[in-house]
């Protein structure tokens, strides 16, 4: 194959991607399509794993025939919303349940149990995870508890368990594998740990047979014959960790915020095993020929589905793009401050039970200003995540900025105001496609490390710098704070 093309399944909150890279890193094609949300209660956020997968199917095979077919494509690499749970039937194949997404927040209650009992700083020193309905292990104890399909198949050895990465092998391939960093989100693998641990699995009640094996980040997972001739699985990632990699943080020290519909900022901590005093997460960032590489996470819930939601429901704006012109429009936020926990509040607050607001209006506010503060919200997350860092010894430098909503040039320098931090932004800033398409390089041989594919497949950047001056910066944060208080 005298020009390899990697084909990557990006399989998102909203949304799944098939694209097609070049070794060297050039998109050469992307399809989309859009995924159904569902939300049968408040609180409650789920996903059609049978959906995901028909429509990833189809953007692949549009990828594929765009290649001119599959003996064009040397490898597949995933990158997926994390956390999110699919329970599926190893014999059939089919999901018993929808799949319970990362947002979901019905299992708060068990988590309370849990955290009263005196489990947290147990799991946490274990896992690097706090006690919270984010993730993984409490969405599968509830299947079990609530969805009696997956009792059945459970008791006759048939229940599988795993994230979308986990789900979407083995359509693909047949094989139940999760990649260490996306089996670290699920509160059942220590972070110094090969496997799985039993202790885990029996303190939230989850059948260890039921998990997919632990592999690493890049190798050869197996191959697909849906394509009309044999294609490698070559790297899987979740799509912070791909982001993280995307962005070529591959040194201690080297910090990434990606935004989509949640914020999610990681700093690559080397081989140390991060540990928090900050309620920041730790995490695996990759695993490569079974040697693991960690980040420090701050993970907010709400960013660009504030956008969304201003769009879709209050009808503020008729596209997102309208955002960064409604911003622009106006001096200042004319006193208006939104605390955007549509979904609870992330870290490092991880409050399940505090609501959104929007505070500080008077007659002088107009749409403009409401919308400018949903996106100086965004800001204001991203500045208590870089306090909270510091405060862990990991102070950030710069930040590299990434995802969909890193486009919109005002929040690029509001956040640099507001950090007080030069912000760079990637030439090409789907950086969570990219990075899995890195890692499908390593897999497959193409380049033979990661620093290598991202000198051959990283491109140039933009640069923000700070412009805000103190006072006013800090009357931002005074009003950030009161509002951040009254929820």
């Amino acid at each position: 194959m005298t020009d390899p093309l990697i084909l990557v399944l990006d399989a998102g909150t909203t949304s799944t991607r098939a694209m097609l890279f070049t070794a060297r890193g050039e998109l050469r094609g992307a399809a989309q399509r859009e995924l159904a949300q569902h939300y049968p209660r408040p609180g409650w956020v789920e996903h059609d794993a049978a959906e995901i997968w028909d429509k990833t199917l189809a953007c692949a095979r549009d990828m594929v025939a765009q290649a001119g077919g599959a003996d064009h494509v040397a490898a597949i690499g995933i990158a997926n919303q994390r956390e999110t749970v699919v329970a599926w039937d190893r014999a059939s194949g089919e999901p018993l349940a929808r799949a319970i997404v990362w947002q979901d927040r019905r299992t708060e209650g068990f988590c309370k149990e849990l955290r009263a009992a005196g489990h947290e700083d147990a799991v946490r020193e274990a896992t690097g995870l706090l006690l919270d309905p984010y993730f993984s292990a409490t969405k599968m104890r509830w299947l079990l508890d609530h969805e009696p399909a997956l009792a059945a198949a459970a008791r006759a050895g048939r229940l599988a368990f795993g994230t979308i990465e986990s789900w979407l092998a083995f359509k693909l391939t047949g094989a139940h594998l999760s990649d260490a960093a996306n089996a670290s989100r699920t509160q059942l693998l220590p972070l110094a740990g090969a496997s799985w641990d039993e202790g885990l699995c029996d303190l939230f009640g989850v059948p260890r047979g039921a998990l997919p094996q632990v592999v690493d980040s890049a190798g050869d997972f197996g191959t697909t014959e849906l394509f009309g001739a044999p294609i490698r699985l070559c790297g899987m990632a979740g799509d912070q960790q791909a982001a993280t990699i995307g962005q070529g943080c591959l040194a201690p020290g080297e910090t990434k915020a990606t935004y989509g519909t949640g914020a999610f900022v990681l700093a690559n901590m080397g081989r140390t095993v991060p540990r928090s005093d900050n309620r920041l997460l730790g995490t695996v960032l990759h695993q490569l020929g079974d040697e693991r590489h960690y980040a420090l996470e701050g993970s907010v819930f709400v960013a660009g589905s504030l956008i969304r939601w201003l769009r879709d429901s209050l009808r503020m704006i008729v596209r997102a793009g309208e955002s960064e012109e409604l911003a622009r429009s106006v001096p200042d936020n004319a006193g208006v401050v939104v605390v955007p926990a549509l979904s609870g509040l992330g870290a490092p607050h991880w409050r399940a039970e505090a609501r959104a607001a929007i505070t500080g209006l008077s007659f002088a506010a107009t749409r403009a200003h409401v919308v400018r503060a949903a996106l100086e919200a965004i800001s204001h997350q991203t500045q208590d995540l870089a306090a909270a860092f510091a405060a862990d010894g990991a102070r950030w430098t710069t930040l590299r900025i990434d995802g969909g909503m890193s486009a919109n040039d005002w929040l690029a320098q509001d956040i640099a105001d507001l950090t007080a931090l030069p912000v760079v932004r990637p030439g090409f800033v789907e950086t969570t496609a990219l990075g899995a398409a890195m890692l499908a390089a390593v897999g497959a041989g193409i380049h033979p490390s990661l620093g290598q594919a991202a000198a051959a497949m990283i491109g140039g950047t933009r640069r923000f710098e700070p412009a805000m001056d103190g006072a006013a910066r800090e009357v931002r944060l005074s009003a950030w704070s009161q509002a951040l208080a009254a929820v």
